[in-house]
């Protein structure tokens, strides 16, 4: 049996790549544009912070350096097809032409790895944007509740007792800064709340890291906020206000940026 071709293995690379990041990815797809169609290496389809997103993809896995004919072909289909994103992807580079052929236009030339850096940090963007998304309902809903009947149900202890059992204003702020951290890249994390009640790691060294505490730590305020409403509800004090804020108790966004920009 014939073993596949290099360029073949080239792009199915790229498209299994691709797919491990959770998006839709094709090879050797015929496309039709507004003025004629176009056969593709990879086609990519995706949704970036709630919009869609279509990446065409040429793999040149050639033995001498792409040259401006083919940027020039890319810029062509991308505009046809209404593509958000042309890359040309080669290990061998490419003639100054080619590279010429680029400015201010959305077709980049990379290698596979300049790729892979590239799409990792916009995917985990989206991701870590998720999560800060989830933060500000759980944040607000903390903040709904007096501190009064924070402490009655668990979810403040007070400065000092040191260390609280619990402490929901602790894990916010904890879990803003980190996100703050991440969406810089600055690792390792510090993910210490204080707080006796704790779920995870206490230091992230990783975006994978991150997110499993993340996961962990959101879903557990989530829970505690849940069952204290409950009792809330069963003894008549539910009484959210979304308005409400004491003074010596600032959200903990205003403190995140606050902080961020002391040390920027």
């Amino acid at each position: 049996m014939n073993e596949s071709p290099e360029w073949y293995k080239f792009q199915e690379d790229i498209c299994s790549y691709f797919r491990t990041l959770g998006v839709s990815a094709e090879t050797n797809v015929t496309v039709q544009g507004i003025r004629t169609s176009h056969d593709i290496d990879i086609l990519i389809k995706t949704k970036f912070l709630g919009q869609d997103v279509v990446w065409v993809i040429e793999a040149k896995k050639w033995k001498s350096k792409v040259n401006k004919l083919q940027v020039l072909g890319l810029r062509t289909i991308v505009d046809d097809i209404g593509a958000d994103k042309g890359f040309i992807i080669s290990d061998k580079g490419f003639q100054s032409g080619a590279i010429e052929s680029t400015l201010k236009t959305n077709v980049q030339l990379m290698t596979y790895t300049e790729l892979k850096i590239l799409t990792k940090e916009l995917i985990q963007s989206e991701i870590i944007q998720t999560y800060k998304d989830r933060l500000v309902l759980l944040e607000n809903r903390y903040w709904s509740h007096s501190k009064k009947i924070r402490q009655k149900y668990g979810l403040r202890g007070e400065i000092w007792d040191y260390p609280v059992n619990f402490s929901g204003h602790s894990l916010l702020l904890t879990a803003h800064l980190a996100i703050n951290s991440a969406l810089k890249n600055e690792y390792p994390i510090d993910l210490q709340t204080h707080s006796l009640e704790k779920k995870g790691l206490l230091i992230a060294f990783s975006f994978q890291e991150l997110t499993n505490w993340l996961n962990l730590n959101l879903n557990f305020l989530d829970e505690k906020i849940l069952m204290a409403e409950i009792e809330m509800i069963k003894n008549g004090d539910f009484a959210p206000d979304l308005f409400a804020r004491e003074v010596i108790e600032l959200p903990i966004s205003w403190i995140g940026k606050q902080i961020s920009t002391k040390k920027s």
